[in-house]
C-alpha cells in the first residue's frame, strides 16, 4: 500500500543510518518481543531512525515504542498501521505529547495535478468518481482490473480489522449497514431507522459506525448552528473516504453518464478531496452541513478558526444555485461558493 512506499521514500532521502522492519514478519515480532534495553540496543545499534511497517501486528506495540523512546531519547521512530483501529486500541496511546499521527489518504487531486498536470487529471475526473483514487486503482489500465482490485481491497484489507474484532459476529451486517449508508450519501441519516432496517439496536448501529470511522471507510458530518432556533443540529450525514469503496458496496460501476446518483458521487468526492487538501496543508478545519427546519440548506460548511466558508456542490447545472436567504442574513461574514466540474480545481488543489 501507499504507506510502505512512503517509508521507502523517506528512508531513501534520510542522510543518517536507518533501520526498516516489517512487523508482518514473524521473525521481527519475535525479535521485538523481549522488551529490554539490552535487546533493543542490539537491534537498533547505531541507527538514528527506526521504521516499523504494519506495527499493529506486534502485540502491545505502544509499550514497545514508549520503552524504546524512553531508553533511546535521540531515536526517531516511524510506525505505520493499516488503521487507527489497531494502533490506537493496542497501544493505549502511551506517547501523548511525544508523537504525531499522520493520516495517509488515497491519492488527492492536488497530487495528481502536480504529477499528471491539470488537463490529464481533468480528463479522468469521471473515472475518479466511479473508481476512486487508491494508488493501485489509478495505475491499473482496464475497468475489470480496477473492479477486481477494489473488491479485494474491501473484503481482504479495509474491513479485516472489524471482522477480526471479537464481538462482531455477523460480517454481513456490516455490509448491509454500508449499503444503507451508500444509498444515503448527502442525506441526513437516522440511526433509529438504520437499526429498524437492520434488525439491531441504535447503540449497535452507533458502535458499527464508530468502527467504520476508525478504519477510514466512513466519516461523519454534523449539522452547523450559530444557535439559531430554526437550525437543524442533531442530525448527521455520512460519507465514504473514497468513491470506489462506495461503488463496491453498491456493486455499481456504471459510468457517470448512465447513473442517477451522479450528484451523490460528486458531493462525496468534493467532501473528501477538500478534507485531503486542508489536512495536507496543515489546516485542520471542521466540517458541517447546514439546514433549517423550513428546508433551506447548504452542502458543506467549513470552519477554520472563526472563519466560515459555505459550499454547494453541483455536478449538473449550477447557474441557478444561490446562497440561502437565512444563511446570508445570519452569517454575513461567511463566504459562499458553488463547486462544479468547471471550477473544482482551486477547491481541491
Amino acid at each position: 500500500m501507499g504507506k510502505t512506499k512512503l517509508l521507502e521514500t523517506i528512508r531513501a532521502g534520510y542522510k543518517k543510518p536507518s533501520l526498516f522492519l516489517n512487523a508482518e514478519d514473524m521473525g521481527v515480532q519475535t525479535m521485538l518481543a523481549q522488551r529490554t534495553a539490552a535487546n533493543y540496543k542490539r537491534i537498533i545499534g547505531s541507527h538514528n531512525l527506526l521504521m516499523i511497517d504494519e506495527a499493529q501486528e506486534i502485540s502491545g506495540i505502544g509499550k514497545h515504542l514508549k520503552f524504546m523512546l524512553d531508553t533511546f531519547p535521540r531515536l526517531t521512530m516511524i510506525a505505520t498501521g493499516s488503521s487507527s483501529f489497531d494502533l490506537m486500541n493496542k497501544s493505549g496511546e502511551p506517547l501523548t505529547g511525544r508523537s504525531y499521527q499522520y493520516t495517509l489518504y488515497p491519492v488527492s487531486q492536488g497530487e495528481l495535478f502536480r504529477h499528471q498536470g491539470f488537463p490529464e487529471t481533468r480528463q479522468h475526473l469521471e473515472e475518479r468518481l466511479v473508481y476512486g483514487s487508491y494508488p493501485e486503482v489509478i495505475n491499473l489500465e482496464t475497468t475489470d482490473e480496477k473492479q477486481a482490485y477494489l473488491q479485494s481491497l474491501v473484503h481482504t484489507y479495509l474491513l479485516k480489522d472489524i471482522f477480526m474484532y471479537e464481538t462482531i459476529k455477523k460480517s454481513s451486517k456490516i455490509f448491509d449497514l454500508l449499503k444503507l449508508i451508500a444509498h444515503q450519501v448527502g442525506s441526513e441519516v437516522s440511526l433509529d431507522e438504520l437499526g429498524r432496517n437492520l434488525g439491531m439496536s441504535k447503540n449497535t448501529v452507533e458502535r458499527y459506525l464508530d468502527l467504520l470511522t476508525k478504519v477510514f471507510v466512513l466519516f461523519r458530518v454534523g449539522g452547523y448552528s450559530g444557535n439559531l432556533r430554526k437550525e437543524v443540529v442533531k442530525s448527521s450525514k455520512w460519507y465514504f473516504f473514497d468513491n470506489g469503496i462506495r461503488n463496491v458496496i453498491l456493486s455499481d460501476f456504471r459510468p457517470v453518464t448512465q447513473r442517477t446518483d451522479s450528484g451523490q458521487l460528486w458531493e462525496n468526492f468534493c467532501f473528501y478531496e477538500r478534507i485531503k487538501r486542508q489536512r495536507y496543508a496543515g489546516k485542520f478545519s471542521d466540517y458541517y452541513f447546514w439546514r433549517t427546519y423550513d428546508r433551506q440548506e447548504i452542502d458543506m460548511i467549513e470552519r477554520e478558526n472563526t472563519r466560515l466558508r459555505a459550499f454547494e456542490f453541483k455536478w449538473g447545472n449550477a447557474a441557478t444555485a444561490k446562497i440561502p436567504k437565512a444563511f446570508g442574513e445570519n452569517y454575513p461574514k461567511a463566504t459562499f461558493g458553488i463547486i462544479s466540474k468547471e471550477n473544482y480545481a482551486e477547491f481541491v488543489e
